[in-house]
């Protein structure tokens, strides 16, 4: 449905004032849904077009109760495409409308600015309706049950990748290892030295050791893969004994999987940013007089915390102000930090007004959310947004305060950050055994993994690789190696 005269309007009012904030984006498209609709678009991640899949059906029924029980309400759904697609829900009011088309328009800057998604493919709408497309045709030649159940599979496995990979050099699939001559001498490689000094340079049996362990090396199997592979979907994708319908619908659950990967690093920030917008436009532009109040309304009820949840929407733009502040009176550098006068700190006022805009433009560009806590979150700012960290007392069966302690706040926000909040595995052994069997290695980072999950892992794991597959991780600084054979599960500590 096209917008109405009056917000298509508004929606050109919006965009230029977005403009003259100096916001840069792609054209920006919006329709106007029903609820029922915008719920369904909603259960498809935002996309009008999905592969056809049970767990979209009980999103939407989550989605859907949610709207008729009035304990959820979806405002606006926005596409990282170009152009970005967004909608808008037919039965919310003119003010809302207003507030997230401005929302929308900070969303479509982040896309196109952060780096963490000059990776993502531009084209995704036309993707995801092409993935839709060979789903269907697999499920029409194979039978849905069977390629239903498959995707199941591979769906548990799609936090499975590395989210750094974009970045740096592609895998390359190891054909082959290449075998040695076995007439060539193996020869230890000694350090230059002069004639009188080579028995203390390179002591005979110093070298008569290393020969040893080259010997006994060669006779060991080739390691496969040569270096740990973190992105465990492609290394299924490419090496495990699947039917090539199975290698692409792996393909596209991973293309997928690394679509939204800068979406979930950088939720903090990104929202933080559509609301520092949104804000901004609605209160200094584009409200009037007599909308302030049902936008001040409307706007607290998103910026809402409650106690043991990260609000994205409130951390991420109190923390975009708190920036601009501090670099509009210059409370940052070496002056800054060296300052031990009370006094001085509370009146520091440098009087670099702009400097502030401008750091939090730099920002958007560069940082995700775990280096933006990293970097900007203070104690001063934990202090004044009084954060603090909880935990669940199972006495009270309530979330209760463990600590106002900055580091402990700082520590636990990065933990939950880092690697998008899930476990580093990787495959560590593709010839486990020399039988086949595929080993994938847990870096335990001080948390231990559920026992029940990394079961249900293995199972689908195993489904794929078809053949017995090992997780070693550890547990109370002991190594524990778990394993499922395709019967059962097994358990052996060091």
């Amino acid at each position: 449905m096209i917008l109405s005269k009056e917000l298509a309007t508004t929606q050109h009012e919006i965009l230029e004032h977005a403009r003259a904030f100096g916001l840069d984006f792609f054209d920006v498209h919006f329709e106007m849904l029903d609820y029922e609709s915008l719920n369904e678009v909603a259960a498809y991640g935002g996309f009008p077009t999905r592969y056809p899949h049970w767990r979209f059906g009980m999103q939407y029924e989550e989605l859907i109760k949610g709207y008729t029980y009035g304990i959820s309400k979806i405002y606006e759904l926005v596409i990282n495409n170009d152009p970005v697609i967004a909608y808008l829900m037919d039965s919310n009011d003119f003010v809302s409308q207003k507030l997230v088309m401005a929302h929308v328009y900070g969303h479509a800057d982040f896309f196109k600015n952060n780096m963490w998604f000059s990776k993502t493919n531009r084209r995704m709408v036309d993707q995801m309706a092409n993935h839709a497309s060979r789903v269907r045709r697999y499920m029409d030649h194979y039978g849905r049950d069977k390629v239903e159940t498959f995707i199941d599979a591979c769906l548990s496995l799609e936090n499975l990748i590395d989210p750094m990979l974009p970045f740096t050099k592609p895998l390359q699939r190891q054909e082959a290892v290449d075998l040695e001559d076995e007439t060539v001498r193996i020869e230890v490689q000694k350090l230059r030295s002069k004639d009188y000094m080579d028995r203390y340079i390179n002591p005979p049996e110093i070298l008569a050791q290393k020969r040893k362990d080259l010997e006994k090396k060669a006779l060991e199997p080739p390691k496969f893969p040569l270096d740990p592979v973190k992105d465990v979907l492609w290394f299924l994708m490419n090496y495990a004994p699947l039917r090539n319908w199975q290698r692409d619908v792996i393909g596209i659950i991973r293309e997928e999987a690394y679509y939204f990967a800068p979406q979930r690093q950088t939720k903090i920030m990104n929202e933080g940013w559509a609301s520092y917008w949104h804000s901004t436009i609605m209160t200094q532009k584009a409200a009037t007089a007599a909308e302030i109040v049902d936008f001040a309304d409307h706007h607290s009820m998103t910026m809402g915390m409650s106690p043991g949840v990260i609000n994205p929407y409130k951390l991420g733009i109190e923390l975009l102000r708190d920036i601009e502040y501090r670099w509009d009176r210059g409370m940052h550098g070496k002056d800054w930090e060296e300052c031990d006068d009370v006094s001085a700190k509370a009146n520091w006022d440098t009087d670099e007004r702009g400097a502030g805009r401008e750091k939090i433009f730099q920002v958007r560009q560069i940082y995700n959310d775990l280096t933006f806590i990293d970097e900007f979150l203070t104690p001063d700012f934990c202090q004044r947004a009084k954060l603090f960290t909880y935990d669940f007392n199972p006495a009270s069966g309530e979330y209760e305060i463990s600590s106002r302690s900055f580091r402990s706040i700082k520590s636990k926000l990065k933990t939950a950050l880092t690697n998008m909040g899930e476990p580093y595995i990787h495959v560590e052994d593709g010839n486990y055994h020399n039988r086949g069997e595929l080993l994938l290695k847990h870096r335990h980072d001080g948390f231990d993994l559920d026992e029940n999950y990394a079961k249900e892992t293995l199972k689908n794991v195993r489904r794929i690789w078809n053949r017995p597959v090992w997780l070693t991780t550890e547990e109370e600084g002991k190594e524990v190696l778990l394993g499922f054979d395709g019967k059962e599960y097994t358990r052996e500590e060091a």
